[in-house]
């Protein structure tokens, strides 16, 4: 669902992929192969949001601001099923786990990771390639050339989903019995834990 507000409407690059349960409103910006999951609401209402390229908001996010701020989501940026970035920047390459919670004035530097169930508080600066953990979030360490890789290889994925949704996905009646020989879909990506041992 894309909606104007005050005049104001977004603006999607056309090989983005929205999911039509999302909500897209008002002063948005919206960069090339940017997959926008279901249930995701992307409030430009009170200030403007930037999605660069490359950029993914997963299922349930929720990405908002106080009024008159501009914030950025830069290219490649990772945002996890429902995570909540409200007034803040993220930067290149970064990954916010799941239902992480990063609040206003706050600035995620370049190829960080944000954990899962982070609480990240108002006017929080974490420097470029920070590990930040925990309620309230603190960095732990640098994060290592090959978790940066790993996460890189997660976001190319979904850099590849837009056009899988625009050439597959298609609204259908379901099966009422497992047909025989369904394909399973393949492991070509594993997790933190199993790749790093």
């Amino acid at each position: 669902m894309i909606y104007s507000f005050n005049k104001l409407k977004p603006v999607v690059h056309p090989s983005a992929f929205i999911h039509p349960l999302a909500a897209v409103t008002g002063d948005v910006i919206i960069g090339k192969d940017v997959y926008v999951g279901p249930g995701a609401a992307i409030r430009g209402d009170w200030g403007r949001i930037v999605i660069e390229d490359g950029c993914n908001v997963q299922e349930n996010c929720t990405i908002h601001m106080f009024p008159g701020i501009t914030i950025t989501l830069k290219e490649s940026a990772h945002i996890g099923h429902g995570a909540i970035v409200h007034g803040a920047n993220i930067g290149r390459n970064v990954l916010v786990g799941m239902n992480a919670v990063i609040m206003d004035n706050s600035e995620i530097g370049d190829e960080s990771i944000v954990g899962a169930l982070a609480f990240i508080k108002a006017d929080s600066i974490f420097a470029p390639r920070s590990l930040i953990v925990g309620n309230p979030a603190k960095k732990i360490k640098d994060v290592s050339d090959e978790m940066i890789a790993w996460k890189t290889e997660g976001t190319k994925l979904y850099q590849q989903l837009p056009k899988e949704c625009y050439d597959t996905l298609k609204e259908c009646e379901p099966l009422t019995e497992i047909e025989p020989n369904r394909p399973v879909a393949s492991a070509a990506y594993k997790t933190w834990n199993e790749t790093k041992n």
